[in-house]
């Protein structure tokens, strides 16, 4: 079975966006017109980005677009194209920065075009809009049926949890990795192995296993089972995808960046997978375990605060902010923090929402994030500090001290500043809004607040 996800579209012009792991997608969609695909290095709208509009303009014409900038690279009328009452099929193709779109069952395309400057594609989006709605069934390019043959076959991960399901008879074998192969480190997750009797997490394919549970008839040749897999800073957790159990945890003392999974079968099972990522408005999960003490109600200012009109004086100015991309360094960049797992954190900053936030840089994930609206954004463009301060200073509210360095302003025009707090490992750079009392973190795809932070001073 393909890894195919039902996803519905309203009349908003609101990509959801789900992972690839191939250069194709193949779709059926049902709606009147205006089928949108987005192309894009991250799990949002940002820049670099490719468009396909089927069916648009009253379900005349299909374009590509760039940027979401006019003019359209490629353009052609194509009546009628879209069905409100039945599914159409069509598939979009990239290769070598060449981005093509066609129906289903024809192998040319009816549309496509050369981009000058191509990027690499990980995630796609879809949406509707101009007065359509739209299901779509959407298919990924690759196959997710694993053989019985100890291969793994890779796909990306958008984000510290996978959700699958698997129906065979013993051996679901899942791998997390830092690229698209068995490489070190990796973790393995073995459930129903030795025909169905017990399961395991496994570090660098190497014995000891690291955890082992009895699982006898965890596994079906007739049924799928769902499971659920999270990581964060190094902490391993596999729960029962139904009920939310927790069936197997470890805590691994030198943790790694995971950016791809892995699955196959083996020792005379042959399995089918259904594989969901999570993505906002795509697959749902099991609602995260908190990962932050309780901090204040975002975009609420704290209590007898009056406001940030007269905030404390601000001096500053030393530092030079430079402009970088996918996860780019500059010599001299400030070092704010660091990973959970050793690596540098550098102060960076980005515009979203009409907002220019302080965030963090991890070189090794290719952009910087920021957070805003309660999730973690990441931006392949973004502005990391250099030559600046390097003071920190603890304090808690909004109590900002003299001499706070500037970092950005919110969408209202509120002047944000640098600030870190240590959460689960990491010491992590983010944006504190006096308003709010709070300094506001990005980590594991959400925005955190915390009342008791240090704040870079000039």
């Amino acid at each position: 079975m393909a890894n195919i996800l039902d996803v519905s579209t309203g009349d908003n012009l609101q990509y959801q966006f789900f992972p690839v792991s191939s250069g194709s997608v193949q779709f059926k969609i049902r709606a009147p017109n205006d089928a949108h695909i987005a192309l894009t290095m991250g799990p949002q709208e940002s820049d670099p980005m490719c468009e396909v509009y089927i069916g648009g303009w009253g379900n005349t014409k299909s374009v590509i677009r760039r940027n979401r900038t006019k003019p359209e690279k490629a353009e052609i009328e194509t009546p009628n194209i879209l069905n409100a009452g039945e599914f159409r099929g069509f598939w979009v193709r990239w290769d070598g920065g060449i981005i093509s779109a066609g129906l289903e069952g024809e192998a040319i395309p009816f549309i496509s075009w050369a981009d000058p400057e191509p990027f690499p594609i990980a995630f796609v989006g879809v949406c509707t809009g101009w007065g359509a709605s739209g299901t779509w069934k959407i298919e990924d390019g690759a196959e997710f049926n694993t053989p019985d043959k100890l291969e793994y076959k890779f796909g990306p991960v958008a984000s510290g949890s996978l959700e699958l399901e698997y129906r065979g008879p013993h051996n679901c074998h899942v791998c997390l990795t830092p690229a698209a192969a068995e490489v070190d480190p990796m973790y393995e997750i073995i459930l129903g192995g030795w025909e169905n009797t017990q399961s395991v997490i496994r570090h660098c394919r190497q014995k000891p296993d690291k955890v082992t549970v009895p699982t006898p008839g965890i596994m079906n040749p007739n049924e799928f089972k769902k499971f659920l897999m999270e990581w964060r800073c190094g902490r391993l957790m596999v729960r029962d995808g139904r009920t939310g159990a927790l069936l197997m945890e470890w805590l691994d003392p030198s943790p790694f960046p995971i950016t791809h999974f892995g699955v196959r079968t083996g020792y005379g099972a042959q399995g089918n997978w259904r594989i969901k990522h999570f993505s906002r408005g795509g697959a749902q999960s099991l609602p995260p375990p908190p990962s932050a003490p309780s901090a204040a109600a975002l975009y609420s200012a704290p209590p007898g605060y009056p406001g940030y009109p007269g905030a404390a004086p601000v001096s500053g100015g030393a530092g030079l902010w430079v402009d970088a991309t996918s996860g780019q360094v500059p010599p001299g960049a400030v070092v704010g923090g660091q990973d959970c797992s050793g690596e540098p954190i550098y102060v960076a900053r980005a515009q979203h929402e009409g907002a220019l936030i302080p965030g963090k840089l991890a070189s090794s994930h290719g952009c910087a994030y920021v957070a805003w609206g309660g999730q973690e954004h990441g931006k392949n463009e973004y502005q990391v500090l250099i030559g600046g301060p390097n003071n920190w200073v603890p304090t808690s509210g909004s109590n900002i001290p003299p001499g706070a360095f500037p970092g950005g302003q919110s969408e209202d025009g509120e002047p944000l500043f640098v600030g870190r707090v240590r959460h689960e490992g990491s010491l992590t750079t983010g944006k504190v809004q006096q308003s709010h009392g709070v300094c506001y973190i990005s980590f594991g795809g959400q925005e955190l607040g915390f009342p008791d932070y240090e704040i870079l001073i000039a």
